[in-house]
């Protein structure tokens, strides 16, 4: 394996294995979908809500739901590489491959799937940013204590 590769983590002197721990193939960072012949750079940014309640035991008794939904920011043509099958471009079809586009989500629901993917395919975290409220839930039902806090975390990453 090359000094280069192996600083990089790359299996094979950079080559294709099969697959990763997340299931999708293993790239180098040189692979895209312009054959390889230089490496697209950019960003893509993934975005998902996700709420919480915290009754007055605070975090005795905190329930978290799942998250809901992945969302995906950036060019089609990099999310494509990056995500591959597991991108649901239902809500913004037929997109330009060089436009951007911030309707795309991904099929499944884990944030750990996404970054391998990314990280994978050469992608490295530039700067996250999260927003949280805070509801009473009596009104939906709740008792009085219970608090329903949400929030919104995006994870913007990029490639040189």
């Amino acid at each position: 394996m090359a000094l280069a590769d192996s600083a990089r983590g790359l299996p094979n002197g950079g080559g294709v294995s099969s697959r990763s721990p997340s299931g999708g193939p293993l790239l180098t960072p040189s692979q895209s979908l312009d054959g390889g012949a230089g490496r697209r750079s950019g960003y893509i940014t993934i975005g998902y809500r996700g709420s919480y309640t915290i009754g007055r035991e605070a975090q005795a008794d905190a329930k978290f739901r799942r998250v809901a939904r992945i969302t995906v920011c950036g060019k089609t043509a990099l999310a494509k590489e990056v995500f591959g099958e597991t991108l649901n471009e239902s809500r913004d079809p037929d997109r330009p491959p060089e436009r951007y586009t911030a309707r795309y989500y991904l099929k499944f629901n884990f944030l750990e799937q996404a970054f391998d993917r990314l990280s994978e395919a050469g992608f490295r975290m530039a700067a996250c940013s999260s927003t949280g409220t805070c509801a009473f839930a009596p009104e939906q039902g709740g008792p009085a204590d219970d608090k329903i806090w949400t929030s919104y975390t995006e994870y913007v990453f990029c490639r040189d």
